[in-house]
């Protein structure tokens, strides 16, 4: 398996061209709504306000997150739409992606925790990031999830 060369990019909604927009929600709508078969509401208003990094192979679009904002001075970064193209799977993006997401976080919202919400059987990926489990497991659009949370270094 041979490493793919990326670049990172991050940006707000309104910095994204439209073909841009147009690939990364039909990226995430492929995978989620889809692929996995939930039929919900994939536009769900959060993307207006968001940063969305995305990873690129010149124009072509390998992978991508969108990440939030702290709400408050406590409150932590969130990161989520955690998705890999289908067509570069197997080539350890989602690695690479966690990765430039989690730094992202660190460099625009420094002093803040990180969280997400995870599918459960993805829960070692992100202890891998030193992301903890940090809530019973529940059904979001009938698919097993836990929260996790990303403490601040000690």
């Amino acid at each position: 398996m041979s490493a793919i060369a990326y670049e990172v990019d991050v940006r707000g909604l309104d910095e994204l061209s439209p073909r841009d927009l147009y690939a990364m929600l039909k990226m995430r709508i492929d995978v989620f709504v889809v692929e996995q078969k939930c039929a919900f509401p994939e536009l769900d208003g959060k993307d207006p306000e968001a940063l969305h990094l995305r990873l690129l192979a010149g124009n072509e679009l390998l992978a991508s997150t969108r990440i939030i904002a702290p709400r408050g001075p406590e409150d932590p970064a969130y990161i989520g739409r955690v998705v890999v193209s289908p067509d570069h799977r197997g080539k350890r993006l989602g690695e690479k992606l966690m990765a430039e997401s989690i730094a992202a976080c660190e460099r625009l919202f420094p002093g803040h925790a990180i969280a997400l919400s995870a599918q459960s059987h993805l829960q070692k990926f992100y202890a891998s990031f030193g992301f903890e489990t940090v809530s019973e497991e529940y059904l979001e659009d009938d698919i097993p999830h836990i929260d996790m949370l990303r403490p601040l270094p000690a």
